[in-house]
């Protein structure tokens, strides 16, 4: 059988170029690993770490065949988040030999003749684990549990699976992120003591992103963050203004100028969005098929996005909105196909897999370390060597750091206190996975009528990638900017790393240049931090007034004022030059232009 499951030409490991879902003919090294290690040891219970990408299922898929022809198993249960990959994993099976029912439902009993097993979501199995407990005993089980850990996401989950898949012969779990924001127990995954008393789940077989970058199994990821100053009111009604991404400012200052940003009537989510598309621009002239994927808080926003990206390209964008019941067939469709972009409301975790999604914009507020693991993992997906990945995201600190982290590898870990905010990886009031894919309308609207957003400006902030950072910063659409949106997009890991670190040297020398003029004038060794916010935010309310006026958008007045007067953004302008812009506006107001 192994042999009608897997014969045919051979693939290169790494690069499974083309080949369905999950069928990779000829194993990649970690996989042949994975698998030596499970069938020396033989295991009831096994748990796969393997980074988003890497090729989970292609594994899963072979160790179900080996006992299927061994007699060790005769029946296959698929437990998957959600409808989506159901279907994924079915038509992965199928392509392999093996005939997985994705239709079955809890009121059919029993599944369709010609199949081996079924392929089910947790909830479903949550809701009658008794049934999949008599489906279980009746056959020598291999129960695959895809993303093992959404199993600790409520305790009548936990505790369904339990019942219904304790009388499994075999257990195979897999996760690409196995820590979780609070300290559920994951059914099936062993706990162990570390030296700080704390247990945290044990992994039978790791395989990280470092790893799998080091193997060019996995794309490496360019993350390009954007700054800018924002404006918005308070619920007291009180105007603020801010730098997205400024230090030394309040959490709440930091959410509302990061959800400004967000504000599709404003400026920056428009100029970040033409930015991204130049990006995909550029990657498309060596991958011809390459996607982007925008994810966006509800549905409003995505709307609102998609509307704004058919400017952009001239082409409406497919939009996967999460109560969309075609959402499933627009996914394989765009996956399919070879359209520009497209946009979904947060489910982007594990539901949408897209291996030609070659560039993302993650315009939500949603900030878990799982979340944004599972996001950027949707762009991770190698076809073939040297395709690169860009995430184009606020320069918040929340999203830099785990930006900057991508390598880590983390646990699970049960025992912790109450409150622990060290790694930031357990906060009670972070959203679970489900909470973050699900449109919460209720707690969005409240959300919403907490400020206003007035407007927003962008500026291109800097690149991240390999725990370092590039780039000196610059204005939208400028040479600094395009010096890296330009990137090639067919690059393996060490030469994006030459090239930022290239580009990097060539904005020093060209800014070093221009330093002797700035040199030649007077300034302050210590700025007057409070002059210099008061200025910010009377230019603001300026700009404002003369937007209002003419119909200008806030960003063109701000570049057209810094065409007229000189000087670097708003939010690195000294006194002079806040003085100077000032004053050009109140020659407008007067008619003398």
């Amino acid at each position: 059988m192994t042999e009608t499951l897997f014969g045919g030409p051979t693939l290169p490991p790494a690069y499974p170029e083309r080949a369905a879902w999950g069928t990779a003919p000829k194993l990649r090294a970690w996989q042949q690993e994975a698998l030596d290690l499970y069938l020396q040891n033989s295991p009831r219970d096994f748990l796969a770490v393997a980074t988003p990408g890497a090729g989970k299922t292609t594994f899963a898929l072979r160790i179900a065949s080996t006992l299927i022809d061994s007699g060790a198993v005769n029946r296959v249960t698929i437990v998957a988040p959600t409808d989506h990959l159901k279907r994924q994993w079915a038509d992965a099976a199928a392509k392999v030999g093996i005939a997985i029912d994705p239709n079955f439902k809890n009121s059919d009993g029993q599944h369709g003749r010609g199949f081996i097993g079924v392929a089910v979501t947790y909830a479903q199995v949550a809701s009658k684990p008794l049934l999949h407990r008599a489906k279980t005993e009746a056959a020598r089980t291999l129960v695959i549990l895809d993303e093992i850990h959404h199993g600790g996401e409520a305790l009548s989950w936990g505790d369904g699976l339990r019942e219904a898949f304790d009388p499994a012969v075999r257990r195979l779990s897999l996760t690409g992120t196995p820590f979780r924001s609070d300290t559920s127990p994951i059914p099936f995954v062993e706990y162990a003591e570390d030296r700080d008393g704390i247990r945290r789940s044990k992994a039978d077989y790791t395989y990280g992103y470092g790893n799998a970058l080091r193997d060019h199994v996995v794309r490496p990821v360019m993350f390009m963050a954007y700054s800018g100053q924002m404006r918005w009111r308070t619920s007291a009604g009180e105007e603020m203004a801010a730098s997205l991404g400024e230090a030394a400012v309040t959490k709440d200052i930091t959410s509302h100028a990061w959800r400004t940003a967000l504000n599709p009537a404003g400026e920056w989510i428009p100029a970040v969005l033409a930015g991204a598309d130049r990006r995909l621009s550029e990657v498309r002239r060596t991958v011809p098929d390459a996607g982007g994927l925008v994810i966006a808080t509800d549905h409003e926003d995505a709307r609102a996005y998609a509307g704004q990206l058919k400017r952009i390209t001239g082409e409406s964008p497919t939009v996967i909105l999460s109560d969309d019941a075609k959402a499933s067939s627009k996914i394989e469709e765009f996956s399919a196909g070879e359209k520009r972009w497209m946009v979904a409301v947060r489910m982007v975790s594990e539901g949408v897999d897209v291996p030609r999604l070659s560039v993302g914009v993650y315009a939500t507020s949603t900030s878990t370390p799982l979340f944004f693991a599972q996001a950027v993992g949707r762009f991770v997906r190698a076809r073939k060597r040297g395709e690169t990945a860009s995430v184009f995201l606020p320069s918040v600190p929340q999203l830099m750091a785990l930006a900057n982290s991508m390598e880590m590898e983390r646990d699970h870990a049960l025992d912790r206190p109450e409150k622990e905010d060290g790694d930031g990886l357990f906060n009670p009031e972070d959203s679970l996975m489900d909470e973050a894919n699900r449109e919460e309308k209720a707690s969005d609207s409240l959300t919403k009528g907490k400020f206003e957003a007035l407007d927003s400006q962008a500026s291109f902030d800097r690149v991240l990638f390999d725990g370092g950072e590039f780039g000196t910063g610059g204005e939208v659409g400028s040479d600094d900017e395009m010096d890296f949106l330009g990137i090639p997009g067919l690059l393996d890991a060490e030469q994006v790393g030459t090239l930022l670190r290239q580009r990097q040297h060539e904005q020093l020398n060209r800014k070093n240049r221009k330093a002797p003029a700035a040199d030649a004038q007077q300034v302050p060794a210590v700025p007057d931090h409070r002059m210099l916010m008061d200025l910010r935010n009377e230019l603001a309310k300026n700009v404002a007034a003369w937007a209002a006026r003419t119909g200008t958008p806030h960003g063109v007045v701000h570049t057209k004022l810094r065409t007229v007067c000189g000087g670097p953004p708003v939010a690195q302008a000294n006194e002079e030059q806040l003085q100077a812009r000032l004053r050009k506006l109140q020659d407008w107001f007067v008619g003398r232009k």
